[in-house]
């Protein structure tokens, strides 16, 4: 038998050679074109990646690599543009071609579950490369919803929420994805993105990569963190001329026909030619990114792109999207950003008091009267500790509104006489310049302070007349939202009263109402009018907020900005009219369809009906020269079956 000994010198050297031999480059635009595969659900593009379609990505795929020197890479673009398919791209192809401890952070640890249950694992399952290295239902807790470690060990993907400070310490990252990072919040121990921008700082060679949508400047994380790099623009090379410029949205504003949104296009700011949807893959095949500050390319290379140049929104889309939303602040807030792909500049603060008292010593109307167009009535009310403040809101068509009135209640929310008082306002009518008199149609109360208090007077009254609300502070909140599980903290059972409970988007809702008290049209969308008999001091509560940067000291000290008001000036008024414009969204004053209106119209400002006379003014009413026998006998006889009468009552 013959027997072979191994050569232990020979056997060192094997592994020194493996050990020095350079790794294969990181190239990830390959890697994508070789493993990324949409399905029919993902994509209308189904099938592999294709970089026809998506020719901006290939830069910013290049500059997330190892070869290129920069430390962070920004994207600021539009809503559902492909920012998040270049996250994958870099979290899957890194942890195939150069394993390593890679971090993914949402700004919520809500979020980052969703992703991993959603996203993430369907990706994993879906890519060959990936599913060999990540193991599945691990007993060792290599495989859970907010950490992937690699088979061999070689690294790991670790997902959290920016609202969680334990998640973002004592680890140092090689690769970081911070997505949505205009939605992040400050957490307790501070600034979040600096806290994940720490945990790379120990690796001179790290890669961290900056995605999101923009909200509002200032203080928008994704749009400063644009600025602050190499701001590359998309140019694209005019059809006819090849001048090369940027497709803005205000270069499609400026020629969009209201009447004609399929023909939206932009035009050449060289030559004035026509660009229209057709000229796209033309444009595209000559698409180049350029540097607006090309210094800052060797650190931070920052991109934006917004809808326009994406085959999965056209043109006359992204048109009708701007003509359904105009003259609605809070939804062309949303556009600007969603589908422009930008920030939205806000200078927040209100016109002077004095200007909107001006306007209402000249309005035609009075306080307590409801004036004509006005066709909806929201209330809000807001319970302080001695009293309990409430504003009554008109709307109308075109998202106008007009203060209608407004009160106090003394007492507090859980006193008897206050809630008496309170019943009999939701049961009040105010009369309408038709002659008509209007109840409320819904009824908003703030349900922030003293909820139970709050909840044992609402649970009186049904959830089709009174909601009860409370204000979130974010940027991106939502306008409202049901909250749909809330739990007490001691014991986990489900609130009683979270059913009728509504969070509202504060921030969004002040920022949109202070734009629109600016308008000084009647006529124009979002207008808002103020009767004759509000004295100064509602003019100044309405207007006592202002949106300003608030410095904030921790370990590495930083800026937010947030609504404040001078600590000796209420702001009652104010809230009421967000709790009003909330109980009107409830209702559902938006995308009214014109069928409903009209019907309002007619049923609150038609003519009247003719007035029902009681039995004596029947018997003696003046009779005519022939009157119908059936006539005299058939009115007292329905006047009675109205009131319940009965025959024989009436022969009686």
């Amino acid at each position: 038998m013959r027997c072979t000994i191994a050569n232990p010198a020979r056997l060192v050297l094997a592994a020194l050679a493996v050990g020095l031999a350079p790794p294969p480059p990181v190239d990830y635009l390959k890697w994508a074109e070789e493993n990324i595969e949409f399905s029919k659900r993902e994509s209308p593009f189904a099938g592999k990646y294709n970089r026809k379609l998506f020719p901006y990505f290939d830069e910013i795929l290049r500059a997330l690599s190892p070869d290129d020197p920069c430390r962070e890479v920004s994207l600021m673009g539009s809503a559902q543009i492909g920012k998040t398919v270049i996250a994958n791209i870099f979290t899957g192809g890194s942890m195939v071609m150069d394993p390593c401890d890679f971090l993914f952070t949402h700004p919520t640890e809500d979020n980052a579950r969703r992703w991993s249950r959603l996203k993430l694992k369907p990706f994993i399952r879906g890519t060959p490369a990936l599913s060999r290295i990540f193991p599945e239902k691990s007993r060792d807790g290599a495989d859970s919803v907010f950490l992937k470690e690699h088979r061999d060990g070689l690294g790991a993907l670790l997902i959290s929420g920016a609202n969680s400070p334990a998640s973002l310490s004592q680890v140092t990252m090689h690769r970081q994805v911070q997505d949505d990072l205009a939605k992040w919040e400050t957490n307790a121990a501070g600034d979040p993105e600096l806290q994940a921008n720490s945990r790379s700082r120990a690796d001179e060679f790290a890669k961290i990569f900056k995605c999101s949508t923009p909200l509002v400047m200032p203080g928008c994380r994704i749009t400063k963190s644009f600025e602050a790099g190499s701001q590359e623009m998309p140019y694209v090379p005019c059809p006819q001329c090849r001048h090369m410029q940027v497709l803005e949205w205000e270069n499609m504003l400026a020629t969009l026909d209201p009447d004609k949104p399929e023909e939206a296009h932009f035009t050449c700011v060289a030559c004035g030619f026509p660009i229209e949807e057709h000229h796209r893959a033309e444009l595209l095949a000559g698409f180049e990114w350029r540097a607006h500050n090309p210094k800052a390319k060797r650190y931070h290379r920052s991109f934006w792109i917004w809808s326009a140049y994406s085959y999965l929104q056209s043109w006359a889309r992204i048109a009708r999207e701007w003509l359904n939303v105009r003259g609605d602040s809070a939804a062309e807030q949303t556009f600007l950003n969603d589908t422009a792909g930008k920030a939205h500049q806000t200078k927040g603060e209100a016109p002077p008091w004095e200007k909107l008292r001006d306007r209402a010593a000249a309005a035609h109307y009075t306080k307590g009267t409801i004036p004509h167009t006005y066709l909806v009535t929201a209330l809000g009310i807001d319970c302080q500790a001695d009293r309990v403040e409430w504003q009554l809101v008109g709307f109308g068509r075109d998202f106008r509104r007009a203060v209608v009135d407004y009160g106090i209640i003394p007492g507090h929310i859980s006193d008897a006489t206050c809630r008496d008082r309170l019943d009999a306002l939701l049961a009040q009518t105010w009369l309408n310049e038709a002659g008509r008199r209007v109840g409320i149609d819904r009824a908003a109360i703030d349900g922030n302070a003293w909820t139970e208090d709050v909840w044992d007077w609402a649970r009186r009254h049904p959830r089709s007349k009174l909601i009860m609300v409370r204000g979130r502070g974010e940027d991106h909140a939502a306008r409202i939202a049901r909250v749909k599980r809330e739990r007490n903290d001691k014991t986990g059972k489900l609130l009683k009263y979270a059913g009728r409970f509504f969070n509202f988007g504060a921030s969004v809702l002040k920022m949109a109402l202070y734009r629109d008290l600016a308008k000084d049209d009647p006529l124009a969308k979002g207008f808002v009018a103020f009767p004759r008999g509000l004295d100064d001091e509602y003019f100044r509560q309405l207007t006592a907020e202002r949106r300003q940067p608030v410095k904030r000291l921790s370990k590495y000290g930083f800026t937010v900005y947030r609504w404040v008001k001078d600590p000796a000036q209420a702001n009652e008024a104010l809230d009421t009219m967000l709790q009003a414009e909330t109980a009107a969204n409830n209702w559902g004053i938006r995308g009214l369809p014109d069928a409903i209106w009209a019907r309002l119209e007619q049923e609150r400002e038609g003519p009247a009906a003719p007035a029902q006379g009681d039995l004596e003014d029947l018997m003696n009413a003046p009779r005519t020269a022939t009157p119908p026998a059936a006539a005299t006998v058939s009115e007292p006889r329905r006047f009675f079956r109205r009131r319940g009468v009965g025959r024989s009552s009436m022969m009686g």
